[in-house]
């Protein structure tokens, strides 16, 4: 599955790419986070409770800054597992100009490969979770980049 889209945030491009690639700032705004493990400056593991559908399942997923050019681009792996279920996945973020000064806009997209249990849900479904998980998340991240302010 693919993703993609664009935020604007109220903060300048420093600011928010210090909040993005901050995995305990960033983490606290993931839906279902249960804890960030920073394993070093570019590896950190989560550990979240996901629902699709009438499945629950609880991940532990290793994650990786696999390159980053701040404050304008970063790139990040991920894979998970969870009893009878995998993800592996691949984002990239782009910090351009927002269109009022001191703004930022991320242009963001993501692939995603869910297998196992969660996979036999149906795209559909699992899309429409992640759609909602997404706008959870950005929702939060420009709630608390404008309160750090």
């Amino acid at each position: 599955m693919e993703f993609s889209g664009a935020v604007d945030i109220p903060a300048p491009r420093d600011r928010v790419f210090a909040f993005v690639t901050d995995p305990n700032k960033v983490g606290a705004c993931g839906p279902g986070v249960e804890s960030i493990e920073v394993i070093d400056a570019t590896h950190f593991r989560a550990k979240a409770k996901v629902g699709v559908g009438f499945i629950n399942a609880r991940f532990v997923v290793d994650l990786e800054i696999a390159e980053q050019e701040p404050p304008d681009m970063a790139i990040i792996k991920a894979r998970g597992q969870a009893p009878g279920s995998a993800v592996d996945g691949l984002g990239r973020m782009n910090l351009v100009d927002g269109p009022e000064p001191g703004t930022t806009t991320m242009l963001w997209a993501a692939e995603v490969n869910v297998s196992g249990m969660l996979a036999t849900m149906g795209a559909r479904l699992i899309e429409g979770t992640a759609n909602k998980m997404i706008g959870q998340t950005f929702d939060c991240i420009r709630i608390k980049i404008t309160a750090e302010g």
